[in-house]
């Protein structure tokens, strides 16, 4: 979505799950993309769209797909904390399509029911899970040297986060979720766990990824959402190839802001200078999982992580 977000799952009983819907305008470049990559999945309708929050790069497209797919239900955390012109357009336009379907209001420790795989709200509103997730709760002792930012006021930090989870296989996505909403999540103890998949917070900018939550969470397999010029930051890139345990780091374009220092190595890289290839990441109940590179297509296989 040229550094904005858009993340189709779609579980084993044909149900699906879309976070996000990129940009609006472009001609509607990211609502053709959304219905591109649903027609290759087998999806007909949007059974379930998950907004995490209410800037243009998220939820600015919705519009534009309404008119060309079915969306059922609208999760999302409640109102929008930003207001004046252009905030208040955007959420009155989704507002007008919400009303359209069913409405969930997301909380931290509910389920978003779909058949099939385990959606588990972790971040909502600025709210976090309280209680560790099964198999998790052990200390961080990364919290014990851990910096905090500014007070993050704006509608980033009230992202709604999710992780899905299909038999062994865990995936994280916390929308744009800011630095001290990280912490809060995984401080003093990791309520999370580890991950198989991290879908990095915040397109790969400093102001989320922090190393107290990602190395946390150990993640095999990193996926980095951000634009050619937007996201990617040095500062955070690095944090995400310094996690202990990592395999393997795939981005959605090469980022320019990074130079070849500061990006994975080009099999991974889903755009280089073209536009509108995808990622995909097909999951056994197992735990073993594979990531196709749209572009070149590369495809590397993950085994089951060893308990």
């Amino acid at each position: 979505m040229e550094g904005g977000q858009s993340t189709l799952i779609v579980s084993p009983s044909g149900q699906s799950l879309l976070v996000d819907t990129g940009w609006d305008d472009f001609n509607g470049r990211d609502a053709d993309r959304i219905v591109a990559a649903a027609k290759l999945a087998g999806v007909k309708q949007i059974d379930y769209l998950l907004i995490t929050h209410y800037h243009q790069d998220h939820v600015g497209g919705v519009p534009q797909l309404a008119a060309r797919i079915p969306i059922r239900n609208f999760v999302d955390h409640g109102a929008s904390v930003e207001s004046g012109g252009k905030p208040d357009k955007l959420f009155h336009a989704y507002e007008a399509v919400r009303a359209r379907g069913n409405h969930i209001l997301a909380k931290p420790g509910d389920k978003i029911p779909i058949r099939g795989i385990d959606v588990t709200i972790l971040t909502a509103a600025g709210d976090a899970i309280t209680k560790p997730l099964p198999g998790a709760g052990a200390p961080n002792p990364l919290c014990a040297t851990a910096t905090l930012k500014d007070t993050d006021p704006s509608e980033n930090a009230r992202s709604v986060g999710i992780l899905i989870q299909y038999g062994n296989f865990r995936m994280i996505d916390l929308g744009d979720l800011t630095w001290n909403k990280e912490h809060d999540l995984i401080c003093p103890d990791n309520r999370v766990g580890a991950v198989d998949v991290y879908l990095s917070t915040h397109h790969g900018l400093a102001q989320s990824g922090s190393p107290v939550l990602v190395h946390a969470l150990h993640p095999r397999v990193a996926i980095m959402n951000n634009g050619a010029t937007k996201g990617g930051e040095p500062a955070a890139w690095q944090v995400i190839h310094s996690s202990p345990g990592l395999e393997d780091f795939w981005q959605l374009h090469y980022a320019e802001t990074g130079g070849d220092a500061n990006n994975t190595p080009d099999q991974f890289i889903a755009n280089r200078t073209e536009h509108g290839n995808w990622i995909k990441v097909s999951a056994e109940s197992s735990g073993e999982f594979k990531v196709t590179n749209s572009r070149n297509g590369n495809i590397r296989t993950y085994p089951r992580a060893q308990p």
